[in-house]
């Protein structure tokens, strides 16, 4: 048998490549969702996607006998690195992701030359997989095959997970998703609490205004920034990949499914729920049809949806601790669960991810009667 070659994708044609390979892998994989090719081949190109401002990355392709059978990507992320080791992150740490491979030998030998490659980079550890950043697809699907990914998450075949660990990865941290039938009113305790909260003139709930976008993205991420700055793994997002984000975002954003608590005419919280964008990528595929383009465009303007995604959600630190945190963040949920099942004909919701250990988020989840449906598992190697 021809021996495993690994080349590095650095034009513009062999990122082409490395991209389209994760289709030709997943093809099999009825709960696969191919993701825009445009947007997929931007991601990971210099000059697209500012995560690369702060970030080096190498896009790798494995051959055997001329023909690409598996892919990954080494990083370093120097906002990471930056970050103190205690949060998860932190100096000499990079990371790798996107792996795709036919067998567990080609994947061997992609994950030792990822490794290869951050160690001659000064890395000394590894957290992995990353796709590319933990703002985007992080960690390795473990639970939840059995059903498609909602927009933003992450899908991998249930054979990587033992061949990482084989490779002497062990478990960093687990990230969990949330899912939960909408339509059902929330328990009594929980409407109670709303009901008390909307009785409380210091409170506010509104969505956001979409004429003031960037003004009300700025308030958002001011949020974010001081409710997970303590957080494991997190990462300062840069002004340019605000801004980068913020644009990609747009059209799904929505003003009553988006929302911000004010306390005292202070913005103190927020939840961020988008619908699933995936429910339409999954019918037009990866390059749509001039009809393709017409019907997502349609459904961006008007989306009717199964499921709703809530990928952030934060509280401004100095209430964490407090009731009003809780109360705040069931009245959005509330809200916002009304909103998705009048407005958008959603009959499902899906909250997270949320850190196993994140124990205040998972009690919340629990309160609600929600229950885990997918488990991402973060992995770690010394080198």
């Amino acid at each position: 048998m021809p021996a495993i070659t690994i080349t590095p994708a650095n034009t513009k044609a062999e990122r082409a490549q490395w991209v389209d390979y994760v289709y030709v892998a997943n093809a099999g994989d009825p709960n696969f969702v191919p993701q825009l090719r445009m947007e997929e081949i931007e991601k990971v190109t210099p000059g697209g996607n500012p995560f690369h401002e702060h970030a080096d990355c190498q896009l790798l392709l494995a051959r055997r006998g001329g023909q690409i059978v598996g892919r990954i990507a080494a990083i370093i992320d120097h906002q990471a690195t930056g970050m103190p080791a205690e949060q998860g992150m932190g100096p000499g740490t990079g990371n790798w992701g996107a792996l795709e491979a036919e067998t567990q030998e080609i994947a061997n030998v992609l994950i030792a030359s990822a490794e290869d490659w951050l160690r001659v980079k000064g890395m000394h550890r590894v957290l992995a997989p990353m796709n590319l950043s933990v703002w985007e697809e992080p960690g390795l699907l473990v639970k939840g095959h059995d059903h498609p990914p909602t927009v933003m998450m992450g899908h991998q075949n249930a054979k990587f997970q033992p061949w990482i660990e084989a490779a002497g990865y062990t478990p960093a941290k687990m990230l969990n998703t949330y899912e939960l039938d909408i339509t059902q009113e929330f328990p009594p305790l929980i409407q109670r609490i709303v009901k008390s909260g909307e009785k409380n003139p210091r409170i506010n709930i509104r969505g956001v205004n979409l004429k003031e976008f960037d003004k009300e993205a700025a308030i958002i991420l001011d949020i974010l920034n001081d409710a997970w700055s303590d957080n494991w793994g997190f990462v300062p997002i840069t002004d340019s990949e605000v801004a980068y984000t913020g644009k990609k975002l747009k059209p799904l954003v929505k003003s009553d499914l988006v929302q911000i608590a004010e306390y005292d005419g202070e913005p103190v919280a927020f939840m961020m729920t988008l619908p699933d964008m995936n429910e339409i990528l999954k019918k037009i595929g990866p390059k749509p049809s001039p009809l393709g383009w017409i019907r997502l465009l349609l459904w961006i303007w008007r989306p009717r949806v199964r499921t709703m995604r809530v990928p952030l959600m934060g509280v401004r630190k100095r209430l964490q601790s407090s009731r009003m945190a809780s109360q705040l963040a069931f009245m959005m949920i509330e809200y916002i669960r009304r909103n998705s099942v009048a407005n958008y004909g959603a009959s499902r919701g899906e909250i997270g991810w949320i850190l196993d250990d994140n124990q205040g988020m998972n009690s919340i989840a629990r309160e609600i009667h929600s229950t885990v449906n997918k488990e991402y598992q973060i992995y770690q190697k010394d080198l």
